[in-house]
């Protein structure tokens, strides 16, 4: 079944949601929501009815005590406890009537997902320019700062896209690990990838490689050193899986594997990860001619 056209429009930023019905005996739907979120209580979910807070395709708010009929569909606003703000702003290097293309700082997620709804790049750009039809082309991890691609214009979105699926994109990183004497670079590392028992992380398994990156030296800094990562697919995680594999894990990050002392919940904003997008270039789809944006930031 296609997705139609949300009822509701995008409210401070953030696209609503949807939930379709499965299939069940429930009398009503607040039967179903009690039994779908036991966690939230009848105070929340009889509320959220009484403001018509849901609604259904043709945006007509619902009632607790509407008959229950799978395979419906309900539109709804997440809501997330109060987010901590990100005290960095982000920083426009490019608008045309297609692309807008951002500096990202570290620790704002790209887009609404899990705890982070309006401290996100999308939220923030869209409530900025007032600009609901906003779409990333791209990401990048909420820890990652540096280059990333928005799309102003939907019909364009596909060409811009297609870009990225083919891997005609260069996207170049720089990241400060440790230095580790006896390791032969520039070198190319390929893995298979796959998603951990912790349903986050990504880990190298046996298996045909399903991601490369190509990892160079640029400077030894002491102890530490400052590397050019290219990657040439897009895996989740897959530059700082493929750093730790390698035995020089990316400074503070919080995950690959977990420096002492950074918070994993990213609400303590003193030590960023050494990770920067530091350029991304591709010949554009509509005018056929090399383009190239660079981040304005140091790690």
């Amino acid at each position: 079944m296609q997705p139609r056209k949300s009822p509701l429009p995008i409210r401070d930023g953030v696209s609503p949601s949807y939930l379709w019905l499965p299939a069940g005996q429930w009398p009503d739907l607040i039967a179903f929501f009690r039994a779908r979120f036991p966690h939230l209580g009848d105070d929340v979910l009889l509320g959220r009815f009484e403001r018509g807070d849901l609604v259904d395709e043709e945006g007509r708010p619902l009632r607790a005590g509407d008959p229950y009929k799978p395979g419906r569909r309900i539109w709804y606003y997440r809501e997330v406890p109060p987010e901590t703000p990100v005290p960095f702003e982000e920083a426009v290097l490019h608008r045309d009537e297609r692309l807008l293309v951002v500096d990202k700082p570290h620790f704002l997620a790209m887009i609404p997902a899990g705890r982070h709804l309006r401290e996100t790049l999308l939220s923030r750009l869209r409530n900025r320019f007032g600009l609901p039809e906003l779409t990333p082309l791209h990401r990048l991890d909420r820890e990652t700062a540096g280059v990333t691609l928005f799309c102003l214009h939907p019909p364009s979105r596909g060409a811009y896209q297609s870009l990225f699926q083919a891997r005609t994109v260069q996207k170049t990183y720089e990241a400060v690990a440790p230095y580790r004497a006896g390791l032969d670079l520039p070198l190319v590392h390929r893995s298979r990838l796959e998603e951990g028992a912790d349903g986050f992380t990504m880990v190298e398994t046996a298996g045909e490689p399903n991601s490369e990156t190509r990892v160079e030296l640029i400077e030894r800094l002491g102890e530490l050193a400052r590397y050019r990562l290219s990657p040439h697919t897009g895996r989740k995680h897959q530059l700082r899986a493929h750093m730790a594999a390698l035995g020089i894990p990316i400074v503070d990050d919080p995950w690959y594997p977990a420096w002492a002392g950074v918070d994993k919940h990213g609400d303590d904003f003193s030590r960023p990860l050494k990770l920067l997008a530091r350029s991304i270039a591709f010949t554009d789809p509509f005018s056929g001619e090399p383009r190239r944006f660079d981040s304005l930031r140091t790690l």
